[in-house]
């Protein structure tokens, strides 16, 4: 078994912030953040101790989807800077030893790339097999049934040259083919084009969908994904020792293998979305949420750190830029709110994995409730609003599912500090800054030597210390006790225990004969330090506590 983290899996222990710019910090006024603000904040960041920043796409882009429909894969959006500042930011956090990651987003491009305007001029124009274009079907219908993820048709009829062009997501997303050899090559030269400038690696957006087979209607999984991302991997950051993400939210365990395994020569890791969806309801998706259950919330924890433990790597999140904020999801983002944000982050950093942490969860950073669907952004959002509307849903119903699991509570811009727009800008932002930025925000955490910031810190610096927060084997305990999470890692000579209360009210546990009469270090905590653990204990409202124990046998 690995007995120290290996050079060419540098991040094993690596913990990575993820920034979503339009969102993160404002440098020229104008509402919007940027490139500039972002190097503004790398002290910020370097002091929380991440080593690695996932960012959000930047490049250039009419952002129907907020950057993710992209007109050209090497240039920035104005809005954000222009190239020589990426440089930059990559040269500035390199310097602070954090690894630039960019967002890969390939299953699609904008309407308005390049190849998309030619592909459209004519049914034999060079580039009209970049893309997925079928005729109508006899009555000048749809080819087929399926229906965008952001509502409506995904087919798109194009009258210059009478046929659908196929996608996933918005109109003006229109998805690759990459059963093209061109598309393939054109993806590669651009990936190599950013890693010869120094970036540390890609996080894939929906790398899953493209192997897709659009007349047989399999998006997800399609028969020539993995071939396809092994040819990704040869042709670029194969021999780069990168890190590399996948969005998979399609995937199983026995899925994650594929991509992760060492000897698959694929990715580093995937994000599995299990923990995601198990609070949605089956036929409503997200806009209907279901209760937390704990008790299938540790299945699904235990089963992923299980299969994954000797083949594979783990990613672990709570919330990203299209999720709901951890606080509020999981844990109290009223009277708990502090003790609750660190205790999701104990739970979460002492499983085996890489962690990912979204701007503004280190400061314990909440869902907003604006009063007016006009106050939100997200496409997905408001055409789901509209469409569900018209449908006959009640407004009332579709807003308490937007207050919950729409994406616009992840894109709220960062809370800096008291002054006006929390410090985001001088310049009323795009977003409008969740009005609790008063009580939240990084300058009063800064201050504060027990606050959620400094936790997240003293977390992120025991993965880079301690060999068996990277590789210890985990082992859940009490898996059908509907309070607590409790889990082991166990690595050479040591145990860690983690201990951790997920209801809002003290929960009283009957431990483990395995774990009582324990004595050793409490390393971490959010209430007082506990060493030593009998034959039962209370724990307080949220409370986590992490145990080291040395074997001395």
């Amino acid at each position: 078994m690995e007995s120290n983290v290996s050079a060419n899996k540098w991040w094993h222990n690596a913990v990575v912030y993820q920034i979503y710019p339009r969102s993160f910090m404002d440098a020229n006024n104008d509402g919007i953040g940027d490139l500039t603000g972002i190097i503004s904040k790398l002290d910020y960041l370097q002091q929380l101790g991440i080593n690695i920043i996932w960012l959000s796409p930047v490049y250039k882009s009419p952002m129907d989807d907020n950057g993710y429909d992209i007109s050209d894969y090497q240039d920035i959006a104005p809005e954000f800077g222009t190239l020589e500042e990426m440089e930059q930011l990559i040269r500035e956090a390199k310097k602070r030893d954090i690894h630039i990651v960019m967002d890969l987003v390939v299953n699609h491009t904008s309407d308005e790339h390049p190849w998309f305007i030619e592909a459209r001029k004519s049914k034999n124009n060079p580039y009209r097999d970049y893309y997925i274009w079928r005729e109508p079907q006899a009555d000048g219908s749809v080819p087929n049934d399926f229906h965008s993820y952001f509502g409506g048709s995904g087919w798109e009829f194009d009258p210059q040259t009478g046929e659908y062009y196929f996608h996933q997501f918005s109109k003006k997303q229109p998805d690759l083919n990459w059963e093209n050899p061109k598309v393939q090559e054109e993806i590669h030269q651009m990936m190599n084009w950013w890693l010869d400038k120094g970036i540390g690696g890609f996080r894939m957006d929906v790398i899953d969908l493209i192997g897709k087979q659009v007349d047989d209607k399999v998006m997800a999984n399609g028969p020539k994904l993995h071939d396809l991302i092994k040819a990704m991997n040869q042709a670029t950051f194969g021999p780069r020792n990168l890190l590399t993400v996948g969005e998979t939210w399609s995937a199983t365990p026995e899925i994650a293998k594929l991509y992760s395994a060492t000897d698959r020569n694929e990715l580093s890791m995937i994000f599995q979305f299990e923990h995601i969806t198990m609070n949605w309801h089956p036929q409503e998706g997200k806009w209907q949420p279901l209760p937390f259950d704990l008790v299938k919330f540790k299945q699904i924890i235990s089963k992923w750190q299980t299969a994954l433990a000797h083949e594979g790597w783990n990613s672990l999140f709570w919330n990203n830029h299209d999720l709901p904020r951890a606080v509020s999801k999981y844990g109290d983002a009223g009277i708990f709110r502090v003790q609750s944000a660190k205790m999701l982050a104990t739970t979460l950093h002492f499983l085996k994995g890489t962690p990912y942490v979204y701007q503004g969860e280190e400061i314990g950073m909440t869902n907003v409730r604006f009063d007016s669907i006009d106050d939100y952004k997200d496409i997905e959002s408001l055409n789901l609003y509209h469409e569900r509307i018209a449908a006959g849903v009640p407004h009332d119903q579709m807003m308490e599912g937007i207050y919950e699991n729409g994406r616009d509570n992840a894109r709220t811009p960062m809370q800096w500090d008291t002054s006006e727009y929390g410090g985001f800008s001088n310049h009323q932002p795009w977003l409008k800054v969740n009005p609790n930025y008063t009580e939240i925000n990084a300058n009063a955490a800064l201050q504060e030597p027990d606050s959620v910031f400094y936790h997240y810190q003293h977390l992120i610096r025991l993965r880079k210390e301690l060999p068996i927060m990277v590789y210890g084997d985990f082992e859940c305990l009490l898996p059908e006790d509907p309070n607590t999470f409790i889990y082991t890692r166990t690595f050479q000579n040591q145990k860690i225990i983690v201990l951790s209360n997920f209801a809002a009210e003290k929960s009283k546990v009957l431990l483990p004969a395995s774990i009582q009469n324990t004595y050793g270090q409490c390393i971490s905590y959010n209430y007082s330090p506990r060493a030593e653990l009998k034959h039962e204990l209370t724990l307080e409202p949220f409370e986590s506590i992490a145990i080291l124990v040395h074997d001395k046998s």
